[in-house]
């Protein structure tokens, strides 16, 4: 089958044209997904668990359908959810960060059957949009067919992590026949990599997120510049054949190779060879994604970080100076010389599987795209003016953690934005994503941290920072803190085992809950405001950047330890979730703080009917809000006060009172709270804290 690789150019056309381009990359993007687990023997295989750091497979048949749910609803495109269940459950777990519930146990998952009727529902909702949704040309970010353009893009990445773990399932659980063409054009014989010069070159990334040609995502927007000297890269990606000589000269047994983490990698996994290498008796065999052949020598190898980071420095000490992986400037300079958008690549699914170093030319060199993904050694960070896509605000930035690296060119079965140069996605160092490497002899100065302080680069977050973080500002205290002494004298004689603080921004009332209950977890729709939290948990201090005037900014640091905070941080877990639509694990709390939230929700009355089966008895649920309702986060229909309906002044803390029956209200107290914007500019502003007392 021949499918369509490329990206949707924004611009031309028109807009019925437009509709069928978009209709055809989703059919084919959301087809591709579920065919590929066709390969499973049955169906009740969707529930193996092939890397015990993710999911079960039914965690991703899901997960593609309602990310565009999720999306529509967020962006208002569409007013109703079709199941919250799934669109809670399915929502996160792909990697594992500290805020992903990866305990199955958790989960009762639904069977492949209710899950193929949920992923036809999202099917014939998605195509009505793309018919009837109204839209201009270009689409930019801010249209509303970008959200669609999304949720196709990021099926393709899926459709590349899916067919990584059927490669790590047992290969018992898999058909053996063909649904996808595989080539065999497996050798014995590799050839001979060598050095060949790179001419240096001015690289220029320049993406306008307001006029883009393709859909990008919101870490390759913006402008970007890097100087490039000559420097010699390797002709060939590294094949089997080539890695072969490190595994058989004791490359996994000589722990100086490997970097500090490559050394907790290697103990860990006690690694002799590639993942994918099967070794039987005195034969090596490569594991495909549902077959398993003869190592071929002349295709490349997969393998993640660490091991490509040993094998230079295995290399280095071959061939009597240093090579390394090339950084992502040297990769965009590499790629600019060899004119590589003009060649023909192994990508788009040509074909399921590795094809040999030497077959796909560019110019002198082979492989610059597609075949494997390239690892970098480039931790991925944010260019100048780096903002959040406001749909998708944790696609990129729980990434910014030098635990991440960037992989480039593409692999056999990459679509759409992944085949662009300018796209830039890291992954976890340890990780296989049918990623191998080549190596590079450069003086080219790179990066090789985020920063050498953690930092937070985004100025919004950095105001809440300073909000939860910082000192009192014109005479009144700390939001956070002063919130949580005024709530103490309530919980005299109150069980203080478990609290949920509920949109819990960048954390600060998560840790003061600390010092009084056992076990604290804040949950936040936005992972770059749990990221702070999770940061000053990990590290020593952050540091982040406050507006004083103009483009003059200070520099603050804030640590758990200034804050008398660092000795509770270890009961404090935070967590991605909605709010409005919470996961069923999330109950048998004795406290449930929701500071300025309901306010921001798109459906607050569904999270007051929410919230009795999840507090304990006698347990407190405690509302701070402003009151200051506004159609941008939440419809004018979905509003609990700040109207008139039937010449009637309709309040906020009335619909509490008529909504929260199971409760009984102790008491309200006005916290007022100041932003700083800058030196001289400040946000003055009074919320309520409502007390209520579950009977």
């Amino acid at each position: 089958m021949s499918y369509i690789k490329n990206s949707i150019n924004l611009n031309t056309g028109t807009i019925e044209q437009k509709r069928e381009e978009i209709k055809k990359q989703f059919l084919q993007t959301y087809e591709l997904d579920e065919k590929l687990f066709d390969l499973l023997k049955d169906k009740k295989y969707l529930c193996e668990q092939p890397n015990r750091l993710r999911h079960p497979l039914i965690f991703y048949y899901g997960h593609t359908a309602t990310f565009f749910i999720n999306k529509l609803v967020l962006a208002n495109i569409i007013k109703q959810r079709i199941n919250p269940e799934y669109e809670s459950i399915f929502a996160i777990g792909v990697d594992e960060m500290s805020w992903d519930d990866l305990n199955h146990k958790h989960y009762s998952w639904p069977t492949y059957e209710q899950t193929k009727a949920y992923r036809d529902g999202v099917k014939e909702i998605v195509l009505d949009l793309i018919d009837n949704l109204e839209f201009t040309l270009p689409i930019n970010w801010d249209s509303p067919m970008w959200v669609i353009l999304m949720g196709i893009e990021h099926e393709n990445i899926h459709i590349e992590t899916s067919s990584v773990l059927l490669r790590e399932l047992g290969i018992e659980f898999l058909k053996e026949e063909e649904l996808f063409i595989y080539k065999n054009e497996a050798s014995e014989i590799c050839p001979k990599n060598e050095l060949l010069e790179v001419k240096g070159s001015t690289v220029i990334l320049q993406k306008d997120r307001h006029n883009p040609i393709f859909y990008g995502w919101d870490n390759e927007f913006s402008f970007h510049k890097a100087e490039i000297k000559d420097f010699q890269a390797s002709k060939y990606l590294v094949s089997n054949g080539e890695f072969l000589e490190f595994v058989n000269e004791g490359g996994y047994k000589k722990p100086d190779f490997f970097s500090n983490e490559g050394k907790e990698w290697l103990t860990f996994t006690q690694a002799k060879h590639p993942t994918f290498w099967i070794k039987k008796d005195n034969s090596y065999f490569l594991r495909e994604i549902n077959r398993e052949i003869p190592l071929p020598l002349n295709y490349p190898v997969d393998v993640n970080l660490y091991e490509a980071e040993a094998f230079c420095k295995y290399k280095s000490l071959k061939l009597g100076f240093e090579v390394r992986l090339p950084s992502e400037d040297e990769y965009y300079a590499l790629y600019n010389y060899t004119n590589a958008q003009e060649k023909d690549a192994n990508i788009g699914l040509t074909q399921f599987n590795q094809s040999p170093v030497n077959k796909y030319k560019f110019d002198h060199f082979y492989d610059i795209v597609g075949n494997v993904w390239q690892w970098s050694l480039t931790p991925i960070y944010p260019f100048d003016d780096f903002k959040t896509h406001p749909i998708y605000d944790d696609f990129t930035t729980p990434t910014f953690d030098d635990r991440h690296a960037l992989i480039k060119g593409g692999s056999f079965i990459s679509f759409g934005n992944e085949t662009l140069k300018e796209a830039r996605y890291a992954f976890r160092k340890h990780f296989f994503q049918h990623a191998g490497f080549r190596y590079v002899k450069s003086d080219n100065n790179y990066r090789t941290k985020l920063n050498d302080n953690i930092y937070e680069t985004d100025e919004s977050i950095s105001l809440y920072c300073e909000f939860h973080y910082g000192i009192e500002n014109l005479g009144v205290k700390n939001f956070s803190l002063n919130s949580v002494e005024l709530l103490k004298p309530y919980l005299k004689n109150l069980k203080t085992s478990k609290a949920l603080d509920l949109g819990c921004s960048v954390g600060r009332a998560s840790f003061e809950l600390a010092k009084i209950y056992d076990e604290v977890i804040g949950i936040d729709f936005s992972t770059n405001f749990i990221n702070v939290g999770v940061k000053l948990k990990n590290y020593e201090s952050l540091i982040y950047k406050v507006r004083k005037e103009g483009e003059i900014f200070e520099e603050k640091m804030v640590s758990l330890k200034s804050l008398d905070l660092d000795d509770i941080k270890e009961k404090v877990t935070f967590m991605q979730g909605d709010a409005s639509n919470l996961k069923d694990i999330y109950t048998q709390f004795d406290l449930i703080f929701c500071s300025n939230l309901i306010d921001r929700l798109y459906y607050p009355l569904r999270f007051l009917q929410d919230m009795p089966k999840r507090i304990n008895k006698d347990g407190l649920l405690v509302l701070l809000s402003p009151y200051t309702w506004l159609e941008e986060y939440t419809l004018k229909e979905n509003w609990l006060g700040g109207y008139i309906k039937d010449n009637k002044e309709v309040y906020t803390l009335d619909t509490l009172k008529q909504n929260l029956k199971d409760f009984e209200l102790i008491d309200t107290i006005d916290v007022p709270f100041v932003i700083k914007e800058t030196a001289r500019k400040h946000q003055h502003t009074i919320s309520q804290m409502s007390i209520w007392k579950k009977k």
